[in-house]
């Protein structure tokens, strides 16, 4: 964990923005696999590791936002659970090294958030993603289950949004040891890449590389041949040679920062024409789009401007015809781009989603689309210095989508479909860079990825 005075001047950060009652971030339990003592690798809630910082289970923070108290909630383990993990720190001691002097078993919780509501008091709590929070908060609460989501506090949530949105330096610095893991991860995947070789066994290695890291993979990792399938998790084919291997994956720090990448590596080293000229297309779009990247800028703009780009590589290619800006006003870019430009990332990979997309990529000003591909846009508001996105344009052929566009003349002005359909069997190309917005502009985060098609060929035949 962090130094505590970080924990202690974050909280201090919420405590300034003017909420009244109490907050409650409960942290995560364990989640059984198949029985209740084979539970899956745990993973802390991102808030309450944010706030609080502790990393085990059982655990939940109360803030009162009116006379500064702060509480952890947990309960010390017993003799069973010493023969079976060993002696373990005791929760107040864990407490003080995040700043705070009040600790009480879990079951007292339950009276502090009772006292609240006897006394009218507003109990803010955020959404809960997990089946076992929506329980407790039911229980606390009173309300149910099945609707307690409608009553999480969006004070509360627009106040850690603010907060988290805008990282730390010693958070860009988690950020990068587990970009340099997404590093190995990808070169990896890249030297495997090769005729004959599962793809099970390439996701599994990358998996190994992440956990050697320090953390689990941020993410389930997409590795498929089948690249047009944009999370794609089937990793069940031989790789054949002359196909293309799109993998997007990431890794976690050891304080379960993120990373998340993709390349596209042909199988056994050697583009084809035809996948080089797509691959340059989406390439050209990547750069466009971190040279756009700097403060005050929506991130709506950039999208569309990296748009333009692919637009206008395409129609070179004759894939594309008419006015390039036109087309993408029209969104006929979207057959082969049907998804948005990038996310925010940080604690989560798609950091603070589970706090509402809506409001972490969004705001009063800038609002999402309702246009196929750039209503799929997760960030678009202006970006500020020390947002951590991702950049990640890609080129698909989907069978699919080019028979329902072609079949309901779907943009026919601006697609070109006798051409198009010469692609069905290409796959997809995508590209992503995680990018630090820094006050005069961006900085790709870490070392970056062999991403040109000369490099990514020679590393595969070297093998």
């Amino acid at each position: 964990m962090f130094d505590k005075n970080t924990y202690t001047d974050r909280r201090n950060k919420l405590k300034s923005k003017g909420l009244k009652g109490i907050g409650l971030i409960l942290g995560n339990g364990e989640s059984p696999m198949n029985c209740l003592d084979n539970t899956y690798h745990f993973r802390q809630d991102s808030s309450f590791l944010y706030f609080f910082g502790l990393d085990f289970p059982g655990l939940a923070g109360v803030i009162d936002f009116e006379s500064g108290d702060e509480y952890i909630f947990g309960d010390d383990v017993e003799i069973d659970d010493i023969i079976w993990m060993g002696p373990q720190v005791p929760l107040k001691d864990n407490a003080a090294k995040v700043g705070i002097a009040n600790t009480a078993p879990f079951a007292k919780l339950f009276d502090v958030v009772k006292k609240a509501m006897d006394s009218n008091r507003k109990v803010h709590f955020l959404p809960a993603y997990r089946g076992e929070n929506k329980i407790l908060l039911e229980k606390l609460t009173g309300t149910s289950s099945l609707t307690v989501q409608k009553h999480a506090s969006l004070e509360l949530i627009k106040a850690i949004i603010s907060i988290r949105e805008i990282k730390e330096a010693q958070e860009v610095e988690e950020i990068k040891k587990a970009c340099a893991t997404g590093y190995q991860m990808h070169v990896t995947a890249m030297r495997m890449a090769q005729p004959g070789t599962w793809e099970q066994k390439i996701a599994g290695t990358m998996e190994g590389i992440s956990f050697a890291g320090g953390g689990m993979a941020s993410f389930p990792i997409i590795l498929s041949q089948n690249g047009e399938t944009l999370h794609n998790h089937d990793h069940s084919q031989i790789l054949q040679e002359g196909r293309l291997m799109l993998c997007d994956a990431g890794a976690e720090s050891l304080l379960h920062y993120a990373s998340d990448f993709t390349r596209t590596t042909p199988v056994g080293g050697k583009f084809s024409t035809r996948q080089r000229e797509i691959y340059e297309v989406v390439l050209a779009t990547n750069n466009k789009a971190t040279e756009l990247i700097k403060p005050g800028v929506t991130y709506k703009s950039v999208h569309l401007a990296a748009a333009e780009v692919m637009a206008g590589g395409l129609k070179e290619l004759g894939l594309m015809k008419g006015d390039t800006k036109e087309a993408v006003a029209a969104g006929a870019h979207a057959l082969f781009f049907p998804h948005g430009l990038g996310h925010m990332m940080g604690l989560d990979v798609h950091d603070m989603e589970d706090l509402g997309q809506i409001y972490v990529g969004y705001d009063d000003e800038i609002r999402p689309s309702d246009q196929f591909g750039t209503a799929a846009l997760r960030l678009g508001k202006r970006l500020k210095t020390g947002f951590v996105i991702t950049n990640e344009p890609g080129c698909y052929f989907i069978p699919a989508l080019i028979d329902k566009w072609q079949a309901e003349g779907t943009n026919k002005d601006f697609i070109n479909f006798d051409k198009v359909n010469e692609y069905r069997d290409f796959g997809g190309i995508r590209l992503e860079d995680d990018i630090l917005v820094t006050e005069s502009g961006s900085q790709i985060i870490g070392e970056r990825i062999p991403i040109t098609p000369d490099e990514i060929e020679a590393i595969v035949q070297k093998g």
